[in-house]
This record gives structure tokens, C-alpha cells and sequence, in this order.
């Protein structure tokens, strides 16, 4: 006979917080939204932690390295969507890693005989304004001169130019040597009204440069996620097929944590991936898996080996594998389930595994109650996929500007077989919609508010952190008519806003 649980499933909307004594201390300047990544041992600390307690979901509509830019200056970390090409998810992860470094290895390199034409073509290929300009046109090549947008007037000048007509010459360009620190290179910027200093060694060949932006976005950022080369931080979704090439190219291209990408995780599959990477890198090499909806999912894949566990089948707003297929399970429920396992396994272990809620987050405040129950942070597609930097079209429909948004397993997805298992060629049937979401501008400004309240919140509880929200918290089941209660209501409301 089947096993039947004798009470139903539960989604974030059915819960409320119950507020706490607040002392002076409680204002939201006061909390730290500081979290675990990846797993660690009782009295260490976790190799990965991040700033704020979000990420972007394994998407292709949702995390590029655009995205991942955007949101690693927040303090949060995006996964690099794996269903490309291995060669084009390791580019994606290799610009975030270029990005910003203080000291960047040039991206834009050409010799002095190139054209015109050539630094065009070159900006609209990667988007750097700074072309170092060497003997052989290569990154580490003998520094000849700059090319910048000062340099030239594409309405004036023959694309026929060749760049040793027009770039900064060598003689002409204020330089450091090989050695200085990275205050020293930012006082030289300073000193000289810069916008970047290149750095040369003994033989004059171009070793990094730094560029005055990384300064300024570093004070207007000050909870920026940043590895111990100061490059942004860059997770990269991987599957159970091509891991063993997609792998090392994804840890030779600098990701700094992997994600098994699939809708359900307690798997075979999901074991021997883990299992790959631990014979190959040991625990060097940080990946989650994932996603599971119950006790035994969970203990399954933090047996294996996953340094993070991802909990959620058909929460998300695109996905329809519950409709689909009928599995699944309400994400309240399955968080809560979870996060109870989480704390046995650390008791028995002594190893606490970070838990990540994905999908079912449809307002700011489900993520305080995602956190609440117990997981140590969020994983967010649709959220994240109506920003400006999410990697969609923008489009006008029906008078508002709307951005595209499709899931995984949507039949525009279709053709990377994410949920091949051998057998059929093509992928039979879907898992996912393909939609249209509000546009709602600049990742930086809507995190902002997103996590003020969060933020707010946690104060109304007495918490100044994620586990004392954790200790201290209490949730209440509401019903269907408190829910009514919630909203406004028995008035005519003169100016209904969208939040």
C-alpha cells in the first residue's frame, strides 16, 4: 500500500510571522544577512558564504554573466545556465571572473597594424571600451599603446585606419611597475585623473590593468561578493550528462561553485556526478545538487557528498511538473521538512549542509519565511529574470515594457534534452512555459527594497541574523479568509500600485 501523509502540503502563502519582542537594537542597519554557500564543519567557517541570502536560478533566460555581475555586487551569487555549449558557459563564467579583479588581466587586445574596423568589431564583441594595444596583440604581450573612445570618431576616421595612427603611444600612457599594490595603483589613478593604469614588468610587456571604475563600484558596493583575488564570486549550473567534460572546463575557467541543474534530484545520476567530482578535486571543487522535497532526498544527497541541497519540485512560476507529471510538493512543507533534517544530520555528523529554497517565492516576504522555516538561502528565476540585466529581450506588449522569460524545460528549451534519460531522442513532452514578465528596471534598485523589508521584518522578530531568525522565529497556518484579511479591503482604493 502507498505511504500517505496525513496532512496536506503547505505553501508560503499560508504562513504568517508572528512578531517578537523587539529590543533598541533591532533596526534594520543593524542586521547581517550573511549565509552559508557550501558546507563546513562544526567550530570552521564554510570556504563559500555570501553577502545576502540570494541567487539566480540555473536559467537561460535568467543568469548570464551579466547577471552574474549584477548580482555578485550585491553580496548574492548567480549560476551560469548550463544548457550552451561547454566553450560558450565557460566564457560566460571567464568574463565574471575578468570582470573585476583590481589587478584585471586584459580582455581587449589587438596589434598596432590592426584597423579601425578591428577595435569596432572588438567593442561589440565583448563591450570593453579599453584596448591594450600590444606587439603581438596578445593580453601579456609588449605594451605599445591604449586605445580608448577617446581615441577615436568613427564619423570622421576611415575603418581602414591602422591603430598605430591613432592609440595613445607607450610614451604618452602613465604606467606602474610590476609590484604595486593595489592602493598604489589607485593613488596613481587618482593623482593623474586616470580611468585606467596599466601595469608593466621590467621587459615592458603588459602584465594586468586597473581601472578607476573598479574603485568607485567597490564604495558603492560595500557588501560585494569578491574571491581571494578580488574577481566577483560565479556559480555554474552543470547536468548528469557531460559532467565529466563540462566540469573541468567550467573549474579551469575559474567558477568558484557548481549546481547540478535538474527537477528532481534523489537520483543515481546525481550521486555519481558528485561522486566524479569528489575522485577528480577532492572537496576543492564546491557543488549542490539537488532538488529534493523531503527528508530522504535530503539525507540521500548530503551522503553523496553535495556541498549545498536544493529543495522544490514545481514551485516555480513557469514550471508545470506537478501538472505534468503529478509529483511535487507545497515548497512550505517541503522547507520545513528539510531544514529538520538538516539540523539531524548536523547533530549526528557535526557537518551542517546549507539548505536553498527554489521556487514558490512570489512575494518579498515569502523569502523571510523561506528563511524562517530554515533554509539558508533562496534561489529566484522569475524575480530576477524582470530585470535590465537578465539576459531577454525587453519588449512592448499591451502598453507596458515586458521582459521574455521561459523555463528549462519549456519546448524553447527543449533541444538540450535537460531531462533526457536515455530512450527517446527528443524530449516527449514539457515541464515548463514560456511567458512574458513585468519589466521592473535595475537589478540594484529592486534588491534594495527587497531586502529592506526583509530586513524590517526580521526586526519585528527580535533578529538580528538568519539563525537567530531561525531560534526566535514563530509561524502561524493562516485560512483562506485572514489571507483576504491580509490585503486591502471593503474600500474603494483610490490608486492601486504594483509592488
Amino acid at each position: 500500500m502507498a505511504f500517505y501523509y496525513s496532512e496536506p502540503s503547505h505553501t508560503f502563502s499560508e504562513y504568517l510571522l508572528v512578531p517578537g519582542y523587539s529590543s533598541a537594537e533591532c533596526i534594520p542597519s543593524n542586521v547581517s544577512l550573511k549565509t552559508p554557500l557550501v558546507k563546513f564543519k562544526k567550530g570552521e567557517e564554510p570556504a563559500l558564504s555570501m553577502n545576502i541570502p540570494l541567487v539566480s536560478a540555473i536559467m537561460q533566460s535568467v543568469s548570464d554573466d551579466k547577471m552574474a555581475i549584477a548580482l555578485a555586487k550585491e553580496g548574492g551569487v548567480s549560476f551560469i545556465y548550463g544548457s550552451q555549449t561547454i566553450e560558450d558557459q565557460a566564457a560566460m563564467v571567464r568574463r565574471v571572473k575578468n570582470y573585476k579583479a583590481g589587478f584585471v588581466v586584459s580582455g581587449s587586445n589587438l596589434r598596432p597594424d590592426a584597423t579601425l574596423a578591428d577595435v569596432i568589431e572588438l567593442k561589440e564583441r565583448n563591450g570593453y571600451s579599453t584596448i591594450a594595444i600590444t606587439e603581438d596583440g596578445s593580453a601579456t604581450g609588449k605594451l605599445v599603446g591604449i586605445v580608448t573612445g577617446r581615441d577615436y570618431r568613427i564619423s570622421r576616421m576611415s575603418t581602414d585606419e591602422k591603430v598605430a595612427d591613432f592609440m595613445t603611444p607607450f610614451e604618452k600612457l602613465v604606467t606602474a611597475p610590476e609590484g604595486t599594490t593595489l592602493k598604489e595603483a589607485n593613488d596613481i589613478i587618482w593623482d593623474h585623473k586616470l580611468n585606467s593604469l596599466p601595469i608593466v614588468d621590467k621587459n615592458g610587456n603588459l602584465v594586468a590593468f586597473v581601472f578607476r571604475k573598479d574603485y568607485d563600484q567597490h564604495k558603492t558596493n560595500p557588501h560585494e561578493l569578491l574571491d581571494a583575488n578580488k574577481s566577483y564570486v560565479v556559480g555554474a549550473g552543470i547536468n548528469t550528462r557531460d559532467y565529466a567534460e563540462r566540469v573541468p572546463a567550467l573549474v579551469e575557467a575559474g567558477a568558484d561553485v557548481l549546481c547540478i541543474d535538474s527537477s528532481e534530484g534523489y537520483t543515481e545520476w546525481q550521486s555519481r556526478t558528485i561522486a566524479f567530482i569528489r575522485e577528480k578535486y577532492g572537496d576543492t571543487v564546491k557543488v549542490g545538487a539537488g532538488n529534493v522535497v523531503d527528508a530522504d532526498g535530503f539525507r540521500f544527497l548530503a551522503d553523496a557528498g553535495a556541498d549545498f541541497i536544493k529543495i522544490g519540485i514545481g514551485g516555480g512560476s513557469i514550471c508545470i511538473t506537478r501538472e505534468t507529471k503529478g509529483i511535487g510538493r507545497g515548497q512550505a512543507t517541503a522547507v520545513i521538512e528539510v531544514a529538520k533534517a538538516r539540523d539531524e544530520y548536523y547533530k549526528e555528523t557535526g557537518v551542517y549542509v546549507p539548505i536553498c529554497s527554489d521556487g514558490g517565492i512570489v512575494h518579498d516576504y515569502h523569502i523571510t519565511l523561506a528563511l524562517a522555516m530554515g533554509c539558508d538561502f533562496c534561489m529566484l528565476g522569475r524575480y530576477f529574470s524582470r530585470f535590465e540585466e537578465s539576459p531577454t529581450n525587453k519588449v512592448w506588449v499591451n502598453g507596458s515594457y515586458m521582459k521574455e522569460y521561459w523555463g528549462e524545460g519549456s519546448a524553447r528549451a527543449r533541444n538540450w534534452q535537460r531531462y533526457d534519460m536515455g530512450g527517446a531522442a527528443k524530449l516527449s513532452f514539457v515541464e515548463g512555459v514560456d511567458c512574458y514578465v513585468p519589466y521592473a528596471g535595475l537589478l540594484h534598485d529592486n534588491v534594495a527594497v527587497t531586502l529592506s523589508k526583509v530586513r524590517s521584518t526580521m526586526c519585528n522578530c527580535g533578529a538580528l541574523t538568519i539563525p537567530e531568525l531561525q531560534s526566535k522565529a514563530k509561524l502561524t497556518l493562516v485560512s483562506a479568509v485572514s489571507i483576504v484579511e491580509g490585503g486591502a479591503h471593503d474600500v474603494l482604493v483610490k490608486d492601486k500600485v504594483s509592488h
